[in-house]
């Protein structure tokens, strides 16, 4: 009987061993994927410095407007549901230091709100003063965006193509600046940095425009620069019209068309002229489940993209080897938030398993490497993009970006969960409807402002459950690796606990209950 019972202990300690190898491998894979993906991002970084050491002035060149040689634009306006910022978009288009009869307005209206009848009364007031604008109307909504802007290409009069969303308010030299790099016959798009006219709304906006200032300073400029595949990024752009054609058109089949046709031109060998310096200012969203939305979106249209282009990217000769490595980094990118969550979790497990395991934990420090790339790109883009405001940072706003940085990190992570899903369905092919982001026309710090808010969530969805319980587990890791002496995780999971938490309490905090 003690031989027997023996045995069963040696076969449980045995299976707990092979359990903690087990975590042991998914913690290494993950973070080695979140490791890489940094080390490429240091990459793009220094094709960044590298070009503004060399060309510290960098000049753009302007259409004057009473050039006869102007060219003819279509300006699109894809929207859905945009009351509150539906009237503010086309004011800003309309008001374009570009000649009346060089451009047109076409609003792709899919709206089923009362963002019918403000557009429609915008228009006819616009007609009545001498523009060319029409309101497109749809009530199938069929294709969402892609859809939407395919179905008005043989409206569109012009051979190049602006496209906005609702929440942008474009410099009035947007399309003169832009037009004049169309000169280059294989230029098929000229794409403008986003700025953020509610950055300093909230911590929420803060944090969200930290990470896309990151995107559009040195992801997109340091691919740019590089001579790499970039990416249109949906709105504040201009298409050359031919190109969508030739490249197959607007696709629905991904929740991310702008990526998809972007990547399939430039296969082709047309280029993505990046313009560092001319700003578009958009609204971010201000409330967590917009922001959750929009990062679900974006994921899995990654995850789709990847999907779908990975093959594509990797048998074209028009692509040499540098260049293909960034792009299939590019479009595996997005799996980032599903190796954070893997290292997560079994990140448990595996705290518990060292000891018996006989292994040091300073084997896994090389995580370390990619959160110093991480720190010193997002320092490098959100420095720069404050003298792209021509707002010289002080000492104290450099201390400043330090404390939003480590409130980035802990944020990220609560949002892993979240992607990891899109990512994950976005890998398997599942189809979901396009659910664009609301945005408010909130600009000012008003309490009653998001409370009177018309389309934010009425209902906790399951994720946000899962999020908390998420906390719950990570808060309950920290407590145990405090009173036990194992310490090897207990940051890691305290910014899990407090992330995850976070996420939770603002999704829930931002819900419509009236």
């Amino acid at each position: 009987m003690f031989g027997l019972q023996s045995f069963f202990e040696a076969l449980q300690y045995q299976a707990f061993v092979d359990f903690g190898y087990l975590m042991l491998l998914f913690y290494f894979v993950a973070m080695s994927g979140v490791t890489i993906y940094a080390l490429i991002q240091v990459h793009l970084l220094f094709l960044y410095k590298k070009h503004h050491k060399d060309n510290p002035n960098i000049q753009y060149k302007q259409f004057e407007v009473a050039d006869l040689n102007i060219p003819f634009v279509t300006v699109q306006l894809p929207m859905y549901n945009e009351m509150y910022v539906a009237e503010r978009i086309i004011d800003y288009v309309a008001a374009q230091e570009y000649p009346k009869d060089k451009f047109e307005i076409h609003v792709l209206d899919d709206s089923t709100d009362d963002t019918v009848g403000i557009v429609a009364a915008k228009v006819a007031e616009l007609k009545a003063q001498g523009f060319n604008i029409e309101h497109i109307h749809r009530v199938n909504r069929q294709g969402y965006k892609a859809g939407a802007l395919q179905e008005a290409m043989p409206k569109a009069k012009g051979d190049f193509i602006a496209i906005f969303d609702a929440d942008f308010t474009p410099r009035p030299d947007f399309l003169r600046t832009t037009m004049a790099y169309f000169e280059d016959p294989k230029i098929a798009i000229v794409q403008t940095r986003w700025e953020h006219i509610n950055a300093d709304y909230s911590m929420l906006t803060r944090l969200q425009a930290l990470q896309l200032n990151v995107h559009f300073t040195v992801e997109q400029a340091g691919r740019s620069y590089g001579n790499l595949l970039l990416q249109f990024n949906g709105t504040a752009g201009v298409w050359r019209k031919k190109v969508i054609d030739e490249a197959g058109g607007w696709q629905s089949d991904t929740l991310t068309e702008d990526l998809d046709l972007s990547f399939r031109a430039q296969i082709m060998g047309y280029k993505i002229q990046y313009l560092e310096k001319l700003g578009s200012p958009a609204e971010l969203p201000v409330d967590m489940n917009a922001l959750k939305g929009q990062q679900f979106r974006w994921n899995k249209g990654g995850a789709q993209n990847a999907r779908k282009l990975l093959k594509l990217v990797w048998s074209t000769d028009k692509l040499n080897r540098v260049q293909k490595m960034h792009a299939i980094s590019q479009l595996l990118a997005y799996g980032v938030f599903l190796w954070v969550f893997i290292a997560a979790v079994s990140s448990i497990p595996l705290s518990f398993a060292f000891q018996e395991l006989g292994i040091s934990t300073h084997f896994l420090s090389f995580s370390v490497v990619g959160l110093f790339a991480v720190a010193a790109i997002s320092y490098t883009a959100n420095i720069t993009a404050a003298l792209h405001r021509n707002q010289a940072p002080s000492f104290w706003e450099k201390v400043r970006f330090f404390g939003l940085f480590l409130s980035f990190l802990p944020m990220s992570m609560g949002l892993s969960l979240y992607n990891a899903i899109a990512v994950v369905e976005g890998l398997r092919g599942k189809v979901s409807a396009f659910v664009r982001t609301p945005k408010y026309g909130i600009t000012e710090r008003k309490k009653s402002s998001l409370l009177n808010a018309g389309y934010m969530a009425r209902k906790i969805s399951w994720v946000t459950y899962g999020e908390g319980f998420m906390a719950l587990i990570f808060l309950a890791a920290v407590i145990i690796g405090l009173k036990t002496g194992n310490y090897a995780f207990v940051l890691f999971h305290s910014m899990l606990a407090f992330g995850f938490a976070t996420i939770c309490y603002y999704s829930i905090k931002h819900l419509r209950f009236q």
